[in-house]
């Protein structure tokens, strides 16, 4: 089941609008390649040592895409291929496993063409593969000069997708007290933990070890090479940023044209990540409530109450499931993604106060990839192994518990949930965590445009800077739009989208700091 502190992306390509504009500016003579912007085709030297010819040497072969289980497949013009990498970056000429690809060749002359525009949504656990073609009018002005390609990372979908339950478990878990009050609760709470994580063994065996986001960066390279281009153009959204900072510290002189729209602050660990996300969305819960009227402290109060009665007595629905504690977060939190969904949670949150919990539990399935048919995606489950892999925080039970006034006081409606799911989420995980917090300085690296959304609820506005700085001075470049909902390209504002398309195809760097209003 997901858990709030771990929504760090998965709504974000559902923020992305059609139609984006954007004007061409002067080239900023700020990128390495040559006058036009174009990448000049990779060459065998310009990759890792140590990888064998049948890796670099290999050719795509693009045909059509197949059908997936979360959609039919793309028509038009995208292409699907799959891409050979190692399972074991130690051991580059051993076991390989394949990477789905997709991608739409670009839509203007090809003289015009810079090269590859690589995209992550997020997550992580987020099919690119799945993300990248609706969204593709979003792009449009992108798509003149780019290539637009995707993938499913290592570990995600058809990419060795990992499934650690089945969906009737998935359901059956939602029963679980994420906010335990008893020792009776605290204990099925760790077990569904521990029952999780062994799971995702038996799914994802030996994978398991190799599915970090420095594992994918490593893939990202390989990926460049084969595609055929000197320097990788990127647009990360979420943890998709993290992913690009990463490979910015790896391959700095690699990394080409970076852009990390709706940044995860690189500074913080377990502890710190939830305490931001506590953070972000109290703060955009505040703005909405502002927004309809109500007095933001006692609105809060209003919903906190609503929780604690959810939590005792789980509300009917239409449907003849129970909408628990932990479900009303879920279905809270999702229409704060954006801010064209404030009208659904007002409907929601008022129906849930005369004791219908139909529509929060609708939006909660919504965030949760639930189909009618009582059918759970998957990326959750990718997400988690991902993340547990990355993360070398274990905060303990007892850990968690003390700091729960602390994360009482930073939000009273989700801080609790936060605070339990510093130590739930990775409880007794199978292997150990790589890192405190991601290395992303990139001394050397091309300018790195870093967006934030002061109204982000995910990745709160304060991560963009952070990312900037620890970029290093130079290359992290701050771009702010004063704006809700978690993301901003693509969500309304001509000044960012401007921005962002002068920067990605002509490489006109903006000013560090340059603010868009809403």
């Amino acid at each position: 089941m997901a858990r709030i502190a771990r929504w760090t992306a998965l709504a974000a390509a559902a923020l992305l609008v059609a139609g984006c504009s954007g004007s061409s500016g002067d080239d900023g003579g700020n990128d390495k390649n040559d006058d036009a912007g174009r990448t000049p085709g990779a060459t065998s030297s310009d990759v890792m040592p140590g990888l064998p010819a049948s890796l670099t040497s290999q050719k795509l072969d693009w045909g059509r895409c197949k059908a997936t289980e979360t959609g039919p497949a793309p028509g038009g013009d995208w292409r699907c291929s799959t891409l050979k990498v190692p399972l074991d970056w130690a051991e580059p000429a051993g076991e390989t496993i394949g990477l789905a690809l997709i991608r739409s060749e670009s839509s203007g002359s090809s003289d015009d063409r810079i090269g590859s525009l690589l995209f992550n949504f997020g997550g992580p656990g987020g099919s690119g593969v799945d993300y990248l073609p609706p969204y593709g009018p979003t792009f449009a002005k992108l798509h003149e000069r780019y290539d637009l390609v995707s993938w499913d990372p290592r570990g995600v979908a058809a990419s060795e997708g990992v499934r650690c339950r089945s969906d009737k478990e998935v359901q059956a878990a939602e029963a679980v007290d994420t906010t335990p009050d008893t020792s009776a609760e605290e204990t099925a709470f760790l077990k569904d933990a521990t029952d999780f994580g062994k799971g995702c063994q038996k799914s994802a065996g030996k994978l398991l070890g190799h599915v970090s986001t420095t594992d994918t960066a490593r893939d990202m390279d390989l990926m460049r090479h084969v595609l055929g281009d000197r320097k990788m153009h990127y647009f990360g959204i979420s943890y998709g940023t993290e992913l690009g900072g990463v490979y910015a510290h790896l391959f700095p002189k690699n990394a080409g044209r970076l852009v990390l729209d709706a940044v995860v602050d690189p500074s913080a660990g377990t502890v710190g990540h939830a305490e931001n996300q506590a953070r972000g969305f109290q703060r955009a819960l505040e703005d909405y409530l502002e927004s309809t009227g109500q007095d933001p402290e006692e609105g809060s109060r209003e919903i906190a109450a609503l929780l604690k009665r959810i939590d005792s007595k789980p509300l009917t629905t239409t449907s003849g499931r129970d909408l628990t504690q932990q479900l009303a977060l879920t279905g809270i939190v999702y229409p704060l993604y954006s801010k064209s969904s404030w009208p659904a949670l007002t409907s929601a949150l008022e129906a849930a106060e005369d004791g219908d919990g139909t529509e929060l539990l609708a939006q909660a399935d919504s965030y949760n990839d639930r189909d009618a048919s009582g059918s759970y995606g998957t990326t959750t489950h990718s997400q988690r192994v991902i993340s547990c892999l990355d993360d070398k925080e274990r905060p303990t039970p007892a850990e968690a518990k003390k700091r729960l006034p602390e994360f009482r006081k930073i939000s009273p409606v989700f801080g609790e949930s936060m605070g339990w799911d510093t130590a739930g989420w990775c409880h007794d995980w199978p292997v150990a965590g790589q890192y405190e917090t991601p290395e992303v300085s990139a001394p050397g690296a091309d300018p790195v445009l870093v967006v934030g959304n002061t109204g982000d609820p995910a990745t709160p506005y304060e991560g963009a800077r952070k990312m900037a700085d620890e970029l290093g001075k130079g290359v992290g470049v701050q771009l702010t739009w004063k704006g809700e909902g978690h993301g901003a390209y693509g969500s309304g504002s001509d000044c960012v989208d401007t921005t962002v398309d002068d920067y990605l195809l002509d490489g006109s760097v903006p000013d560090d700091g340059k603010v868009c209003g809403s």
